[in-house]
């Protein structure tokens, strides 16, 4: 015997027939941490970066040579 409950073209519904109450968000804020994260650490290689790119630039200029 099926213990599923599916009458006529609920069977094809694109939607989930489950309804979801309560969602624990625990995941969704680590992962948004973690994007959080990885972007300043980007964004301070890039920072880095752009400060050795314009010491090597400038460098002699500035030093008088």
């Amino acid at each position: 015997m099926s213990q599923h409950n599916i009458v006529g073209s609920e069977a094809f519904d694109r939607r989930p027939f489950v309804i979801i109450r309560s969602l624990r968000s625990g995941g969704l804020r680590r992962r948004k941490a973690r994007t959080v994260v990885a972007f300043v650490a980007g964004a301070g290689v890039m920072l880095a970066g752009g400060i050795v790119a314009a010491v090597v630039a400038f460098g002699p200029t500035l030093s008088g040579g």
